[in-house]
């Protein structure tokens, strides 16, 4: 069993890949915000020096500022549940780009922190008779701060029911982790440059089998530092057999452990399973979701053949530069440079299968939408590597035999360019 050509090695920045990324709780982002509010709240009215106003007046601007954030921001929030909901409803019911938005949930931490800080600097002036200029002054700056982030929300929120933005953002984040995870050979892409090391050494013979064990999930990310450290400790090599994006069930195989002995929960806990995909380590997932929303728009309900050619668009770009990188599994070495994990990656077939094949079945009655994959394959044709391209050719005849059945016009016209 040889080892695929090795991608990440100690020399390279790849941390935003081969760690993890978990994105703070927002109930720990509210706390961490409401208590910032009680202790400003207890501290500033106790400010005895520089100008002082009437507490009186004091009071009255933190229940205008406390109240009056609270209600914009629930109104706010109000409006955006109705455009998470358009948003799957229209474009594709696993598109999540809005709804895990840190910003979503940062902002309602804001608002939280405004709320308790009004309430507490209230309840502290007590019975003062002055309060330091410094208690209405942060209440308004923090007040003009969440507003001014309500305003950013809903602008996003806009955007996100706009097909331009959808799919170039869906582009956007899926050309960021294909160039970390696939960079070309002779670094076109201004990324990380794989090095000619030659051939890789054999792996050891297997060893152990790692099966899952809980209950069924979808391998969001895994935490590959974490199996590099584990299989130095017992000098072996971790083969990671399911890709991200995939679901385990009970008894699935996950990976595979050769030349040493892994203890099987190492392995596991260095699977994060959830319940949705995530693109910080899913390739993917940009092509599943352009997929989805070309497959609604040629749905008959909604016969929308113009938006599928925009997603061609996307689907295009993204297939470019995989077109000549370097493509298969990977593998991850230690500290001294020798192999430890290897990760399973999606091929050049899967991208096809995945980002084109689903899309143009459907498509047998939108002649425009044929006409534009053929010009895909064409264009993807010319620059991909020669191994590669008897697949293209392959599509390229299909489409050519739907066009000229069903719509032969449009092929003269598309061959007479």
């Amino acid at each position: 069993m040889d080892a695929p050509p090795m991608l990440f090695g100690p020399d390279r920045s790849a941390d935003r890949v081969v760690r993890p990324r978990r994105a703070l709780r927002a109930g720990v982002t509210q706390v961490v915000a409401a208590a910032l509010g009680f202790v400003l709240g207890l501290l500033l009215p106790e400010i005895d020096g520089g100008y002082q106003v009437a507490a009186e007046r004091v009071v009255d601007v933190l229940k205008v500022v406390g109240l009056g954030v609270l209600s914009v921001a629930t109104l706010i929030f109000s409006v955006l549940f109705l455009v998470v909901q358009w948003a799957a409803g229209n474009f594709s019911h696993r598109l999540q780009l809005f709804r895990t938005d840190p910003m979503v949930w940062r902002l309602f931490a804001l608002v939280v922190g405004v709320l308790v800080f009004s309430v507490t600097a209230t309840l502290a002036i007590g019975t003062h008779r002055t309060a330091s200029v410094a208690v209405p002054a942060t209440a308004l700056v923090l007040a003009a701060t969440a507003l001014v982030q309500v305003r950013r929300l809903q602008l996003r929120a806009l955007k996100s029911i706009q097909l331009a933005h959808v799919l170039a953002e869906l582009r956007d984040r899926g050309r960021e982790v294909l160039r970390a995870m696939y960079p070309l050979p002779d670094g076109g892409d201004g990324h990380d440059v794989v090095p000619g090391s030659g051939p890789a050494p054999p792996l050891p013979d297997v060893t152990s089998t790692v099966v899952w064990a809980g209950d069924t999930a979808l391998v969001a990310q895994v935490d590959w530092v974490r199996l590099v450290r584990v299989a130095e400790r017992a000098d072996a090599v971790v083969v990671v057999k399911v890709p991200v994006g995939t679901t385990l069930y009970p008894g699935d195989a996950v990976a595979q452990v050769c030349g040493g002995a892994v203890p099987d929960d190492e392995v596991l806990r260095a699977v994060v399973g959830e319940i949705e995909r995530t693109f910080h380590q899913d390739p993917g997932l940009a092509f599943r979701l352009l997929a989805d929303i070309g497959l609604r728009a040629l749905s008959p309900a909604i016969n929308d053949p113009a938006t599928a050619v925009q997603v061609l668009d996307a689907v295009e770009d993204l297939l470019r530069p995989l077109a000549r990188a370097e493509l298969g599994d990977r593998s991850i070495p230690g500290a001294t440079g020798a192999v430890r994990v290897v990760m399973r990656l999606p091929a050049w077939e899967d991208f096809l299968r995945i980002g084109f094949d689903d899309l143009c079945r459907a498509a047998s009655d939108a002649p425009m939408v044929l006409s534009r994959a053929r010009h895909l394959l064409l264009r993807v044709r010319e620059v991909a590597r020669e191994e590669r391209r008897p697949d293209l050719d392959e599509r390229l005849a299909w489409v050519d035999a739907e066009l000229s059945v069903r719509h032969p016009a449009f092929l003269r016209e598309a061959t007479d360019r």
